[in-house]
């Protein structure tokens, strides 16, 4: 019997993170951390030149070196792999042709680190070089070598649309500027490299990876694809997972690699890549160029909007079609936009590929939307807050391109950061070279059209109650360091009124948990958070039913109470484990149920190729304001403070959700201040951790968060996106603050020193020319 202590509650309390305390103490297992006397060494052997067709890989020398196991180049696989269903047209291991410098082109597997590095120095290729193509502009020229027979001027998508009555909306206006904006290629830099490790058991003819990916589900079906297994004989498993940030949503061609490499040793393989190797991995956020223009009437309302912006988009397609649909879709949303013209061009390039990068698609045009709309708003003596309330959405609405928006708490994100950071008081008015710049951004909850679309729940959980009366967790769910399996235990224990103690989960095992469609676009939350709470509702509704048997009464007269189940104030009722032991007694261990399905008005819309991109059943919104200091002689930009109100519709862990704002946040810093992937002649020539300048905790500022709860109405308890919308805010944010403390505005990221030193100097000859004049 129990003391009548009411039910647990989970959601909204700030939790530790589940995983955490084998984090923190070395306990928790990577990929690379799984080690053994018979695992085979993997290395990668890569192409050193940029553009080429292949006349011979000769690793006969290689393969005949005592220690070396098994060599696989492209001969052994003749099938492509890609993210997308439509693009797949990248092979594990080069085949006839190599497009960017670092494309695997063989592999070995040896006894050891040394021998496989003694057989890579061994393996001969030869090549016939191509012209070869570093920028969009030059792959675009007339005559350029097309990187694929398919690819008409190189163009890997043309992406476009006419929304509205766009000249109609531009002659209406009172003011209409244009500007054109630059970003930098930038990388995830997540704290663990790429790692991969393959076993297969060849008298079973069934191979097993464990590797470090944000969606188990597509390493599954691609390593049936390209080695021609049956997909019942592959198991993939997720470690613990040094981050991800997007890099880890496509597969990868290690793990292919790996796997190619087992088979043909008949063993196990581990290939950990270097972190240079990770850099060529690359699949970040591309190099973009955009070309904005809008309308504005005199009291700020936004009249129209046309954009044009070009990608530099690697040597295959990875997700660079979603990518560039984003860039267009996203657009909308955020603001009342009557009337948009379109036009997104990815074009390939013999660089390594981007993918998919936190904010994935929306981040560059952004910048260059919220940078434009704060010159326009000082041009009509406008404040920026004032301009982006004159647009904001009334909820429920559908966009003029057909996206949904249920909730939509951005003018309490406004109404936040603007007295927080004192704004009305402080703007303009704390001294020579200091400056506040705002901004808005937001983020889709989770596509609500996955990308292999199999007619599946996009979301399912099960749960299993055994005799001891714990609680199982099983998910697909990969939890990447987000939190994810957190929140998944906490919608569970609420719902149950438990304790999470008395529930484990076990995430991203293919042989055991559930299929998941990944953890990407921000989807976890809010599509497997649903599941969670259907599968635990089932589960309590085994429960109750079970509890009233046991009583004599009606199932709609016993209470949940989590540790007890009574049935009115003066019945002591039965405790959590006599219900358990009742509701096993028939039936023996209990598993249930619970799955997530979009509804279709959340899919986007008709009204243009590729709409149903930006379609999501919740949008959250972040507002920001960023003080920043210039030194006048070095140029050197200093972050002062950072105020950020994120609507994140409930936090179901207010712990997690501050830490992912910050996260945020910090990466957009990173964007804005000093990353940068650079090349030489397509040689990457910031592969590692001093050259690619990632802020550390001596730049990183107070980071203020104010957390908005605007519930969404199908929501996990209200709850949607938390972890990516307050990133691209903080890059026009600084922009429009450095403008407010020296008077320049910047349009190319990264702003360092040196690039802002010369905008600096060019203002002080224009102004010696015109005194002159």
């Amino acid at each position: 019997m129990m003391d009548g202590a009411g039910p647990v509650r989970s959601i909204g309390v700030p939790t530790p993170l589940v995983d955490g305390p084998e984090k923190v103490s070395g306990k928790a297992r990577y990929a690379a951390d799984y080690l053994g006397h018979d695992i085979l060494v993997g290395r990668i052997w890569r192409s050193p030149v940029a553009h080429a067709r292949i006349l011979a890989v000769d690793v006969t020398k290689a393969q005949a070196l005592p220690g070396v196991v098994a060599a696989v180049t492209g001969a052994d696989c003749d099938k492509t792999f890609g993210v997308l269903p439509v693009a797949m047209n990248e092979y594990p291991l080069a085949r006839e042709r190599v497009r960017y410098r670092g494309e695997p082109v063989a592999a070995i597997a040896a006894i050891d680190a040394e021998t496989a590095q003694r057989a890579l120095d061994l393996i001969a290729v030869e090549f016939a070089p191509l012209p070869a193509y570093f920028s969009a502009v030059d792959a675009r020229a007339p005559g350029a070598v097309l990187l694929h027979d398919d690819k008409p001027g190189n163009v890997e998508r043309h992406a476009t649309y006419a929304i509205g009555d766009v000249d109609a909306g531009f002659a209406a206006a009172d003011l209409v500027r244009e500007e054109t904006y630059h970003c930098a290629e930038v990388c995830q830099v997540q704290s663990e490299p790429h790692a991969a490790l393959a076993e297969y058991d060849a008298e079973r003819d069934e191979l097993t990876v464990r590797c470090s990916t944000q969606v188990p589900f597509y390493v599954h079906l691609m390593l049936a694809r390209t080695l021609d297994m049956e997909k019942s004989r592959i198991r993939v498993i997720k470690p613990h997972i040094g981050g991800g940030f997007g890099c880890r949503t496509e597969t990868l061609a290690i793990e292919l690699i790996a796997a190619l490499l087992a088979r043909k040793a008949k063993g196990r393989v581990r290939i950990v890549a270097t972190r240079e190797e990770t850099f060529i991995t690359h699949r970040g956020r591309p190099e973009q160029t955009t070309r904005l223009r809008i309308g504005l009437t005199r009291d700020g309302r936004i009249t129209a909007v046309e954009c044009e912006t070009v990608q530099r988009g690697g040597a295959y397609s990875g997700y660079g079609i979603v990518t560039i649909l984003y860039s267009g879709s996203m657009i909308f949303a955020i603001y009342d936009v009557p009337a948009a013209r379109y036009d997104g061009y990815r074009i390939a390039t013999n660089t390594p590929p981007p993918g998919a990068f936190r904010g994935h698609g929306t981040v560059n045009v952004r910048f260059a939307f919220e940078s434009l709309l704060d010159r326009m708003a000082a041009e009509l003596g406008l404040d920026p807050f004032a301009v982006r309330r004159a647009n904001l959405l009334k909820a429920p609405t559908f966009t003029a391109n057909d996206l949904m928006v249920n909730s939509y708490g951005l003018p309490d994100c406004l109404d936040r950061v603007e007295a927080a950071s004192g704004w009305r008081t402080r703007k303009g008015r704390l001294g020579p070279n200091r400056g506040l710049g705002m901004a808005c951004s937001h983020y889709v909850s989770g596509a609500s059209k996955p990308v292999h679309w199999t007619g599946e729940p996009h979301a399912t959980v099960n749960l299993k109650l055994d005799f001891d009366g714990s609680i199982t967790l099983l998910t697909g769910a990969a939890e990447i360091g987000q939190g994810s399996s957190t929140v998944l235990v906490q919608c569970v224990a609420e719902v149950l009124g438990l304790d999470i103690g008395r529930i484990r989960i076990i995430a991203a095992d293919s042989a055991v948990t559930p299929k998941d469609n990944g953890s990407y676009s921000s989807r976890v939350t809010y599509m497997v958070g649903n599941a969670a709470i259907e599968a635990a509702n089932n589960l309590k509704a085994v429960l109750v039913k079970a509890a009233a048997d046991r009583l004599g009464v009606r199932v709609e007269d016993v209470e949940c109470l989590g540790e007890s189940y009574r049935a009115g104030r003066q019945d002591e009722g039965l405790s959590f484990d006599d219900v358990v032991k009742a509701a096993l007694a028939d039936a023996g261990t209990i598993t249930v149920k619970g799955n997530f399905s979009t509804i279709p008005a959340s899919h986007g819309g008709k009204k243009y190729r590729g709409a149903a991109i930006g379609g999501t059943m919740a949008f959250a919104y972040a507002a920001q304001v960023v003080e920043v200091s210039v030194d006048p002689d070095t140029a050197e930009i200093r972050v002062e403070k950072v105020w950020v109100a994120h609507d994140c519709g409930r936090a179901l862990n207010p712990l997690a959700v501050e830490g992912q704002v910050q996260g945020s946040v910090w990466m957009g810093m990173g964007q804005a201040l000093s990353e940068e992937t650079r090349y030489h002649d397509g040689l990457g020539i910031t592969g590692n951790m001093l050259d690619y300048r990632v802020p550390t905790i001596v730049e990183s500022p107070p980071i203020e968060v104010h957390i908005v709860e605007a519930a969404d109405p199908h929501g996990p308890f209200g709850a949607k996106e938390a972890g990516e919308s307050s990133l691209a805010g903080f890059l026009p944010a600084l922009a429009n603050a450095i403008e407010d403390a020296i008077g320049i505005r910047p349009t190319e990221l990264p702003v360092t020193p040196d690039r802002l030193m010369a905008l600096m100097e060019k203002r002080a000859r224009d102004g010696r020319a015109t005194k002159a004049s």
